[in-house]
């Protein structure tokens, strides 16, 4: 929580972490324009958001369910309500920092870390990623579904869509199939 309380000072200001993310950014992606990387410098940003807050969620999970202190859905619980009362906690110093701005999209970022650590924590991870790529298939499907009816009846060119709504409906099927068969008993 300390090292949060230290970059959310003038310290991790993006001024600050450009001088030396940018330049990794730029070695990375040669040719990369400054838009492209002020846009992955903000991506890296974000993706500290989330990662800082799954670190801190998984400790306090950790630390309520060692020695059989709380239930496992209890700790996540508690572990969880931490997090999402420090993220709001963080933005509010932030909004006292002149080189610094709060957000309430960085409190909903944190909290995703937060509840996605907790979730692989409570679930397993095999679990959880089974239960994530369902959703997101499903949200490709149905989402790809919408968008290319409606891109239709407006006149717009669909482009790559039409191949991706397809495919997560061939691959929600195929999950299906292969699930069916693990947990049929050998005949």
């Amino acid at each position: 929580m300390a090292v949060i309380v230290v970059l959310s000072s003038d310290a991790g200001s993006t001024e600050h972490t450009a001088h030396w993310i940018v330049p990794l950014l730029r070695l990375l992606a040669p040719h990369a324009t400054p838009t492209q990387l002020d846009a992955l410098h903000g991506l890296v940003r974000k993706a500290g958001h989330l990662t800082e807050y799954a670190l801190l969620a998984a400790l306090w999970y950790r630390a309520f369910v060692g020695g059989r202190r709380l239930r496992p859905w209890t700790a996540a619980a508690a572990a969880f309500a931490i997090c999402l009362v420090w993220a709001i906690l963080d933005e509010a110093h932030q909004s006292f920092e002149p080189s610094r701005t709060a957000s309430i999209r960085d409190v909903a970022i944190d909290s995703i870390g937060a509840l996605v650590a907790v979730l692989v924590a409570t679930l397993g991870w095999r679990i959880t990623v089974d239960r994530t790529t369902t959703v997101l298939l499903w949200t490709a499907l149905i989402g790809g579904l919408a968008f290319l009816v409606l891109n239709t009846l407006a006149g717009v060119p669909s482009g790559y869509l039409w191949l991706t709504a397809p495919l997560a409906g061939l691959l929600l099927i195929g999950r299906a199939l292969y699930t069916r068969r693990q947990s049929r008993p050998d005949s």
